[in-house]
């Protein structure tokens, strides 16, 4: 039987820290910008009014953004003091009530259900990069071919190249194997590590594609009107009219909470490494406007524009509408394809969004692993293992059942759901039961600057006013047509019945468990006296 872990052994977890500043900035700016800011930005922007949507999304930034991600750092600071590096730990830490580790515990459930779902799509961008740099992606011609080609790739209409799902598959354990092997490693070997490498390289391989698509001009001379400043026109041009539709603003807000990773609980755990001394104001805003850099500036500045000036804007309008995944795996590589040295181009495409996504799965990683060595004394080898084990039995509806919905199900309960329900809980803890003016002294304890004395009122009224706003006005819209599966076909309810109850399965098991250890490790503290 194996020897019970000390009390001091569950409470802490370990005493990893961050190598250096600039490491933490990387790591946690690395779990914000990820596939949402190439795939998923253009698209929203061009689905809601263009630069119109710009005035929504910079107002969520400053009234959502910006204090929740001030807020998470901090809280992740004193819990980490307090000898605990995921959310429960620090709720706990931060209000003795018993039922506050629960609440938190959504800061680590909802991490893990994302990592189910996001580490396949991210494995889709190794193998595309590959298949760019072979020269398969430049032997299929139109949006249709190129279409085919991902659904069998998918394994959703296998063909002659793709017969099954095994090629899919393979591309899954290796990003999955390369995922367990970074925070195998650890905070400062691993995952610091990666980022201060991964980061910089990927905006060197954003800054080459802009530049690319910028000299692209009109590349068909019967249409002149068809060229990239005509197409960030397209995207950045205001139709102030669709301001007036509360689906814009919700669609900013959810863009903002995604984009910055805030309301998941990666950077609570991230900056739970911290030393008491370090500075979390400034920190929090440089990862912010690293963030921004590469979603607005970046971001906006590839997909849309090079897609106009190809297809033009009746056929741009219509991808748009389809959705990321066309635009990233369709409409790119038929743009890069036709291009000198297009399937460089095209690789370093997929390796940039590759790039973006494993940067943003190792920070969901984490909390999980954790969670595991906090509570349950374990050895970040041993965390690691059950994690990578508990995760490859979980993922496997998503690479199995893609065409049945699973993959929006589990993005919307994980991704969507507990990312407003846990940023909302922080927020009131931190404002109302932990105290607005003992939270905001401890934002600026160690720091170099002062934060604008107005954001102490947004955390403590505006921020939580709009996520209630948020919150209230999906369960009063969508509540029930999503709970009831209204509108999904009859074959596909079961799967989608059944990853819902794996959700429940899990969070109960994480609950139940954690429930068990603590008592375990206050009845080895009771026997020591």
């Amino acid at each position: 039987m194996a020897k019970p872990p000390s009390a001091a052994a569950i409470h802490t977890g370990g005493h990893e820290r961050w190598g250096s500043k600039l490491g933490v900035i990387l790591a946690v700016a690395g779990s914000a910008v990820g596939l949402g800011n190439f795939l998923r930005f253009p698209v929203q922007a061009a689905q809601n009014g263009g630069g119109a949507f710009m005035i929504p999304y910079f107002l969520a930034l400053l009234l959502l953004g910006i204090p929740l991600a001030v807020v998470e750092w901090t809280i992740g600071r004193y819990g980490g003091t307090h000898g605990h590096n995921t959310a429960a730990g620090a709720f706990s830490a931060m209000w003795p009530w018993r039922g506050a580790k629960y609440l938190g515990l959504l800061g680590v459930f909802g991490p893990w259900v994302i990592f189910l779902y996001y580490l396949y799509i991210e494995s889709w961008t190794l193998a595309f990069s590959y298949f760019s740099l072979a020269g398969w992606l430049g032997q299929v011609e139109g949006q249709a071919a190129m279409g085919g080609f991902l659904k069998a790739f998918q394994g959703l209409a296998p063909n002659e190249t793709f017969p099954h799902v095994g090629t899919a598959y393979f591309f899954f354990l290796l990003t999955f194997a390369l995922n367990l092997l970074v925070v195998a490693g650890g905070i400062r070997k691993g995952i610091e590590f990666v980022s201060k490498v991964f980061l910089p390289a990927l905006f060197l391989f954003a800054v080459v594609l802009a530049v690319r698509v910028f000299w692209i001009g009109a590349p068909d001379p019967a249409r002149p009107d068809w060229n990239v400043l005509n197409g960030l026109g397209y995207l950045w041009n205001p139709d102030l009219a669709v301001l007036g539709s509360s689906r814009v603003w919700l669609a900013a807000a959810g863009q903002i909470l995604f984009t910055l990773s805030v309301g998941i609980g990666a950077i609570v755990t991230y900056a739970s490494y911290l030393k008491r001394d370090d500075d979390v104001a400034l920190s929090s805003l440089t990862a912010v406007g690293t963030n921004e850099l590469a979603e607005v500036i970046l971001g906006g500045c590839l997909v849309i524009p090079a897609a106009f000036a190809f297809f033009g804007p009746q056929e741009m309008t219509a991808i748009a509408k389809g959705g990321a995944f066309n635009l990233g795996f369709v409409t790119m590589p038929l743009v890069l394809g036709q291009l000198p040295l297009g399937a460089l181009f095209g690789c370093l495409w997929f390796l940039l969004l590759f790039l973006a996504g494993i940067t943003s799965s190792i920070s969901l990683a984490q909390p999980v692993i954790a969670f595991f060595q906090n509570v349950y004394g374990w050895s970040r080898g041993r965390a690691v293992a059950a994690f990578g084990a508990a995760s490859f039995l979980l993922s496997q509806p998503a690479v199995f059942w893609l065409g049945r919905g699973v993959v929006d199900e589990l993005d919307f309960w994980g991704g969507t759901v507990c990312l407003v329900v846990f940023g909302l809980l922080e927020v009131l803890l931190f404002a109302w039961v932990f105290g607005i003016d003992r939270g905001w002294r401890e934002i600026h304890h160690g720091s170099e600057i002062r934060l604008p004395r107005f954001f102490k009122w947004v955390i403590a009224y505006v921020t939580p006013a709009y996520l209630l706003f948020v919150l209230g006005f999906w369960l009063y819209d969508n509540a029930k047509t999503t709970i009831s599966l209204a509108g999904v076909e009859a074959a596909n309810r079961p799967y989608l019945i059944g990853v819902r109850w794996m959700l429940i399965g899990l969070f109960l098991a994480m609950a139940l468990t954690m429930r068990a250890a603590l008592r375990r490790r206050r009845h080895i503290q009771e026997l020591s006296r």
